[in-house]
């Protein structure tokens, strides 16, 4: 639905010409909501200043962001003063940052740019933030020219869902602390505010746990890949999360339990049913921490009790996911827990298990998210303060969010078709041609890309999210790759509200935004299965 501002007109499909003496075309990606253009340009040069309100520390640092920013691309070294000191009458070349009443929310933002004055108004500190990552994109990738001319316009703009997250598994690979953060870099500048970083697996377990050290002793150690060795120190953990904040985006932690926990059952093998350290494995096994043994739920509470120090997110991920309860239905242990509490049987087993580390961290103020795994069966009720990730719509369609709809349980989108960017766009190693899909395919026909919700729905869905699993091997130096340009359809479904660009006209703004990526280092993977041999923009061949 347009916005009905005047001469508003949605941004989509419009190209902005940065005027430094080339024709160089620039589209801003996630789509904001409407632009309304005016007359004239800004010029923004050495004597531009940034200027800010209320005085308080929060918003100087967005004044001191932005111009390292603009420093950064430019070489420009504007002043950053509060907004009081800006000289009457109005003196041009000035960047305004304010606070201000409006219909935001809590991060959208309104962008004017007028021939003397840049001014980008919230109603909070993040939607301030986001302003700012929509001016950078009107400015060059990169310029040495005295000044950078920006067509005047007005931006109005707010997300579609609160929640727009990126997941990262670190637990099959370790990833370097520099790549990590220049990832929450380029999560900021698509708008995405959640980091779900996937710490444990069966192939290693990530994060430090000081009253149980053989997890990094030993469990950080078990696979022998490449880049299959290491974890991060509570200290690395809590630089990160520091990180993040400053970029407005929440880490949220995930302790994947009872399955895809070999490496720290290696470490630890008295939690398991059968006291025997198991095997590392890529995918899953059914061997799992053991449900019915009170030492099991003592351990993990002091595990989570030290998550959730490093972490203060009001989400804590705890898996849930692929757990086969072979060896449970034969633990004695697991059995005789079965019959105290009256349950049916191991899933309901995995239900009382999930409902116990969910109490306990509801007890810390903390929300327990689930894969989706924990409603596809029946089973007993959840905890309230339990939402679902709904994943493995290969395998059971729309049946987790259906779920989570009859049970009144919150629920994020994130479906393996086509969320998932571990998976290629032709067949790789173990993925094959039904585990691929390319640009298209992840704007037109993702699945939990829902653009009529009902009202119950509106409460309910808390919003969507991507994933980089690094399945087989997936290092670093390939993430990139698996995730430009593909997430840029996903973003564009997190962020923007109202109607769609035909995806030919989409693509093509895609497209402009390659010399930035390449600028600051990203690596572009294939938008295609099939790329034509044809010169693109700046030498790029996507079809």
């Amino acid at each position: 639905m347009q916005n009905k501002l005047g001469a508003v007109i949605l941004l989509v499909g419009i190209c902005l010409p940065a005027v430094l003496g080339a024709d160089v075309d620039i589209a801003i990606l996630p789509s904001p909501f409407s632009m309304e253009a005016g007359e004239g340009s800004f010029s923004l040069d050495e004597r531009s200043g940034i200027y800010f309100q209320p005085e308080t520390e929060a918003i100087r640092a967005k004044a001191v962001y932005l111009g390292n920013s603009i420093k950064e691309i430019t070489g420009y070294s504007p002043g950053i003063m509060p907004l009081h000191l800006l000289s009457q009458p109005k003196a041009g070349n000035a960047i305004v940052l304010r606070l201000s009443d409006g219909d935001f929310g809590s991060e959208g933002y309104g962008l004017t740019i007028e021939r003397d004055t840049v001014t980008i108004s919230a109603a909070e500190p993040a939607g301030l933030f986001y302003g700012i990552q929509t001016f950078l994109q009107l400015l060059p990738v990169k310029t040495d020219e005295k000044s950078v001319s920006i067509d005047c316009l007005k931006i109005t703009d707010k997300p579609k869902y609160g929640w727009r997250s990126f997941m990262l598994d670190s637990g099959r690979q370790h990833q370097s602390i520099e790549y990590i953060k220049g990832a929450l870099d380029w999560m900021a500048m698509l708008k995405i505010n959640v980091f779900h970083w996937h710490l444990t697996e069966g192939q290693g377990w990530r994060i430090e746990i000081k009253k149980y050290p053989r997890l990094t002793e030993i469990g950080s150690k078990v696979a022998t890949g490449p880049e299959q060795q290491g974890y991060y120190t509570q200290e690395q953990i809590r630089e990160i999360v520091a990180y993040a904040k400053q970029l407005h985006i929440t880490v949220v932690p995930e302790i994947d339990i009872p399955g895809h926990s070999e490496a720290a059952l290696i470490a630890y093998p008295e939690m398991t049913c059968l006291k025997k350290a198991p095997e590392s494995v890529m995918g899953f096994s059914s061997n799992l921490f053991c449900g019915g043994r009170e030492e099991t739920y003592k351990f993990l509470f002091d595990v989570f009790d030290e998550v959730c120090e490093l972490f203060p997110s009001e989400y804590i991920h705890i898996g849930g996911d692929e757990a086969p309860k072979k060896i449970w239905d034969k633990c004695p242990d697991c059995q005789a827990k079965i019959k105290q509490h009256g349950l049916k049987d191991s899933h309901a087993l995995q239900i009382y298990f999930t409902n116990r580390i969910a109490g306990h961290l509801a007890e810390k103020g903390r929300t327990a998210i689930c894969w989706g795994d924990v409603i596809t069966h029946p089973g007993p009720a959840l905890n309230d303060n339990v939402a679902v990730y709904w994943w493995n719509w290969r395998k059971n369609k729309d049946k987790a969010f259906k779920e989570a709809m009859k049970r009144n349980t919150k629920i994020i989108c994130g479906t393996n078709y086509y969320t998932y960017l571990n998976f290629p766009v032709s067949p790789w190693r173990k993925y094959k041609g039904n585990r691929t899909f390319d640009i298209q395919m992840a704007y037109e026909k993702n699945p939990c890309d829902l653009n009529e919700l009902t009202d119950k729905q509106k409460k309910l869905v808390l919003g969507m999210g991507t994933c980089l699993w690094t399945d087989w091997n997936l290092t670093e130096d390939m993430l990139d790759g698996r995730a430009f340009p593909r997430i840029y359809a996903l973003a564009e479904q997190m962020w923007h509200v109202g109607d769609r660009l035909p995806f030919d006209e989409f693509y093509e703004n895609v497209k402009i935004q390659y010399p930035r990526l390449k600028a600051l280092g990203i690596s572009i993977g294939p938008a295609f299965a099939e790329v034509k041999k044809t010169p693109g923009i700046n030498g790029y061949t996507d079809n």
